[in-house]
C-alpha cells in the first residue's frame, strides 16, 4: 500500500500502489475543472516523495516544463506508484 499525505492538513490515506491520486486529492478539496491535464486547475506541490509518483505525462510537461514537474503535479494526472508522497493542496 502506498500513503499520500497532505501536508496543510496532517491527513493520510492509504492507496493501492498504482493508483490514481485525483479522488483522495479532490475528497481533500483540490478544485478540479477539465480533469484531462490543460487546466491545470487541479495542481498540487510535491513536499516529499517525487520518485514515487508516475510519471510526468505530455500534458503535465507541457504545462509545467521539465524543471516543473519537480515540484508541481496535476491530480487528475498523477498516480502514486508506491512509498509516500506528501504533498500541498
Amino acid at each position: 500500500m502506498a500513503k499520500l499525505i497532505f501536508q496543510n492538513t496532517g491527513k493520510e490515506v492509504e492507496l493501492p500502489d498504482g493508483s490514481p491520486i485525483a479522488d483522495a486529492c479532490q475528497e481533500a478539496g483540490v478544485i478540479f475543472a477539465c480533469s484531462g491535464g490543460l487546466c491545470g486547475a487541479c495542481a498540487v506541490t510535491i513536499c516529499d516523495g517525487e520518485e514515487n509518483l508516475s510519471e510526468p505525462t505530455e500534458a503535465e510537461l507541457d504545462f509545467f516544463g521539465l524543471e516543473g514537474v519537480k515540484k508541481e503535479r496535476m491530480a487528475c494526472q498523477s498516480s502514486i506508484v508506491s512509498g509516500e508522497v506528501t504533498i500541498e493542496t
